[in-house]
């Protein structure tokens, strides 16, 4: 059976699949990147800043309709969707307008008559794909790609083979070159010799720590670059002074994006017990209003869960945690129908050892855990093997730098949630993978810096 398989998850019904790419596909494909980069990597700048610009507009005009392909596919909110497809236009807009100023040579004052560092593309770049955000990963680290000079061989999560497709037609619509971005329906046995093929220059990967280190070993083993962007369980701190009715909110808002299903959404809340029942009570009613429907309606704001083996583990991660001694306010319960819907779902009285907090919820399941004061709301926060976001609720300006110093991750919002950003640098700390995305230093990670020194 192939392993690339569409299903409608709000029914459970089998939708489509596609053969699994053979020898002869992976040969030609990589055949059309090296080919393609000989090309693009030495092509005016102006040449790939336009592309992009182009890609942008592509991107732009067929949002609501590959947002609703997304809805079909993996099970998020259209509008969601639309918003996810006009962020990556953005990407590409952004990189098109920063690549010159980012990209120039940097001149360093020596003895040499000249002495300089330029920043050139790595090459063809595997792309391992995840699912939950099927046009934004791509684009998250693509756009800043393209810039450089590199092309991509996209290898794409298996349940996403129409948005593939899609991604594949937008860059030809684009007129991007033929081996600029090339899609492969690799099955995970020729993932190893794709990333030690002597065309592959490097390979990003996001998706579980589990896949991060095999992906890693197989990259050290070949001398290859990586960027890993792997999972996450990011803390949300509600301090004593935080304004309770935003931070509830932006509570239920950071836990429900996307259903639940996204490395940065926040999953563990750490609430100073001087205000922990009123934002509890605060937290029910914002999780609880949240309408949870057929993701092609408007009105929907949680969907359902992209597959259903993904949405029976969520089911016992509740399940044991209850039964360590986690209390249950809402939800703790699967979705009626043969959808792959689970309630938005509601944990207190969290800790150490219990399933919710220890190990990364992928779904709508928020967990609460009481703490005494600031110094063990930092303490909880950094109780985890991830580090990828935080969130901080507090009014004091001070307090909110002295904690965001503290905490042991790659990005710290405060009185406001997570999330990636063109203009900034995005990536994890220890288990939540290395390297980075976006921002000048996303755009330099697949260039080698080479000093140039004339005597």
């Amino acid at each position: 059976m192939t392993e690339f398989r569409s299903y409608d998850p709000t029914s459970g019904r089998f939708v489509l699949d596609r053969p699994e790419a053979t020898p002869a596909e992976l040969e030609s494909a990589l055949a059309r990147s090296a080919a393609a980069h000989r090309t693009w990597s030495r092509a005016p700048l102006a040449t790939r800043t336009d592309a992009l610009r182009r890609l942008g507009a592509v991107l732009r005009a067929r949002a609501a309709a590959d947002g609703l392909l997304m809805a079909e596919e993996m099970g998020k909110p259209a509008a969601q969707g639309k918003a996810e497809a006009e962020k990556c236009a953005w990407a590409c807009e952004f990189a098109a307008d920063h690549a010159e100023a980012w990209l120039s040579a940097e001149v360093i004052p020596t003895e040499a008559r000249s002495s300089f560092v330029r920043h050139d593309p790595m090459g063809a770049i595997l792309a391992i794909m995840p699912w939950n955000f099927p046009f934004w990963q791509l684009f998250r680290f693509g756009a800043s790609a393209l810039a450089a000079g590199n092309v991509i061989v996209l290898k794409h999560a298996p349940n996403v083979p129409r948005c593939a497709e899609a991604i594949v037609d937008i860059c030809a619509e684009a007129g991007l070159p033929d081996g600029v971005l090339v899609s492969v329906n690799a099955a995970v046995g020729h993932v190893a010799g794709l990333i030690e093929d002597a065309r592959v220059a490097a390979v990003t990967l996001t998706g579980s720590t589990r896949a991060g280190q095999s992906v890693a070993a197989i990259a050290g083993r070949a001398l290859k670059p990586s960027v890993l962007e792997l999972g996450g369980s990011d803390p949300f701190i509600v301090l004593p002074d935080a304004d309770l009715d935003r931070a509830a909110d932006f509570a239920a808002r950071a836990r429900l994006q996307n259903n639940g299903q996204s490395c940065i959404a926040a999953k563990r809340f750490i609430v100073v017990d001087a205000v922990a029942d009123a934002f509890i009570e605060r937290f029910r009613a914002a999780l609880s209003a949240q309408v949870v429907g057929d993701p092609r309606d408007a009105a929907t704001r949680v969907g359902p869960m992209a597959r259903r083996d993904l949405r029976d583990e969520l089911a016992r991660q509740v399940e044991r945690s209850i039964a360590a001694g986690a209390r249950c306010v809402l939800g703790g319960v699967p979705g009626a129908g043969e959808g792959f819907f689970y309630t938005p779902t509601l944990l207190t009285e969290l800790g150490p050892g219990m399933a919710a907090w220890d190990e990364e919820t992928f779904g709508p399941c928020a967990a609460v855990r009481r703490v005494p004061d600031v110094d063990a709301a930092v303490a909880a926060a950094n109780d985890s093997v991830f580090g990828l976001g935080a969130t901080v609720f507090t009014e004091d300006r001070d307090l909110a730098a002295r904690v965001a110093g503290q905490l042991e991750c790659g990005a710290v919002f405060v009185n406001d949630m997570v999330r990636s950003d063109p203009r900034m640098p995005f990536g994890g700390t220890k288990q939540s993978g290395w390297g980075r995305e976006l921002g000048r230093e996303g755009m330099l990670q697949f260039t080698h810096a080479r000093s140039i020194w004339i005597a």
